[in-house]
């Protein structure tokens, strides 16, 4: 696929904003729920990352929105990380694995649509 179809870069940004968003809104209410520390079997560094994305997810979502580049340079940061930090925690930290955790299988998805398609649709996008 050479060159993506208008339709599905629209389509691909607008479905990676959404889960952004989620994602944002998600970690906004652990921090409103919880202070700071929302997640108290993890290191604090760990607390402080996935603390952080409540703005980071928020921000890419805007540029994807936008059809800035640096939305979907942001938005593959952020999922290498998160899926990183999100393995660790699991299988790290919780002695768990990815077929009794949901949340991991979901995110792994997400990663994926969003690392696979960002070569075709990083082009199509503004500076």
């Amino acid at each position: 696929m050479h060159h993506a179809p208008r339709w599905a870069v629209t389509s691909v940004c607008g479905i990676a904003a959404v889960l952004l968003f989620v994602g944002a809104s998600a970690h906004v209410s652990d921090l409103l729920s919880h202070g700071l520390h929302p997640y108290h079997w993890a290191p604090g560094w760990l607390n402080l990352y996935w603390s952080s994305l409540a703005l980071f997810d928020a921000l890419a979502a805007v540029f994807l929105i936008r059809g800035k580049r640096r939305g979907i340079d942001l938005a593959c940061v952020i999922m290498a990380t998160d899926l990183a930090a999100t393995w660790y925690a699991v299988y790290g930290i919780q002695h768990s694995s990815l077929a009794t955790q949901p949340g991991l299988q979901r995110l792994t998805a997400f990663v994926a649509l969003v690392l696979g398609t960002s070569p075709f649709i990083r082009r199509h996008l503004s500076n």
